[in-house]
């Protein structure tokens, strides 16, 4: 992965009003001026399974693997690649879970790198963009605004890729956004290199920011929203 528009990176600030993007199959993304798009519960709890990274910061490509629960649904956000299986399987295990346990997975793309293992939760409904997956049922539907349960919400957030989404979880202590590549680490890059439109890529991250307090990256740690770099 090219790191070398890095250099240009500046502090995050979320005050503007009237960003709207459209998306590749004619939706939209709402104005971000007026509301954000917080789920209206605080009940959620996550733990981040394994933290990912690419090739500047470890000794390949890993997905930050994130659970995430609320009442009873338990979620595995990008399951994708890992070093080993027991990178995911195993922090599961310490929380006393199995992944037949798991009763959703939430793909943010569809990049390898972050779908890898989906394979591992085989009694688990699998969410993307579009549809929804379970054995051989395929259910279509739209993932903007999606509420897995209170706390839990699917928005759209492309600009990454064009099926790229955002998990919204409402915790006690702030919105959580587990927002897949929109950003790859806490340093960014800010300047995506194989985003397919950066205009598309801002306003999403911006739509983020309108809401949540943490980010989790897909290849690196949580980090305050007050801290993300455009």
């Amino acid at each position: 992965m090219n790191e070398a528009n890095e250099a240009t990176m500046n502090q995050a600030t979320v005050n503007q009003a009237g960003v709207t993007a459209t998306i590749t199959d004619g939706a939209t993304v709402p104005d971000i001026g007026a509301t954000t798009d917080a789920p209206a519960g605080r009940t959620a709890r996550y733990h981040v399974l394994t933290t990912g990274y690419t090739l500047s910061t470890g000794p390949g490509v890993a997905a930050t693997v994130s659970f995430v629960t609320d009442g009873d649904r338990r979620v595995i956000v990008d399951p994708g690649m890992v070093a080993g299986r027991d990178r995911i399987l195993g922090p599961l295990a310490g929380l006393g879970l199995s992944a037949d346990d798991i009763t959703d997975v939430v793909l943010s793309h569809h990049h390898p790198d972050n779908t890898m293992n989906v394979g591992l939760f085989q009694r688990a409904r699998v969410h993307d963009h579009k549809a929804e997956y379970l054995d051989d049922q395929w259910l279509d539907r739209d993932a903007e605004g999606l509420l897995l349960s209170p706390s839990l919400k699917l928005i759209r957030t492309p600009g990454h890729s064009a099926e790229d989404i955002t998990l919204l979880a409402g915790t006690a202590e702030g919105v959580v956004a587990f927002v897949g590549d929109l950003w790859w680490r806490p340093n960014g890059p800010v300047v995506d290199p194989v985003a397919p439109d950066a205009t598309q890529l801002r306003a999403s991250r911006l739509r983020v920011l309108a809401g949540a307090d943490v980010i989790v990256p897909g290849h690196g740690a949580p980090f305050p929203a007050a801290s993300a770099l455009l």
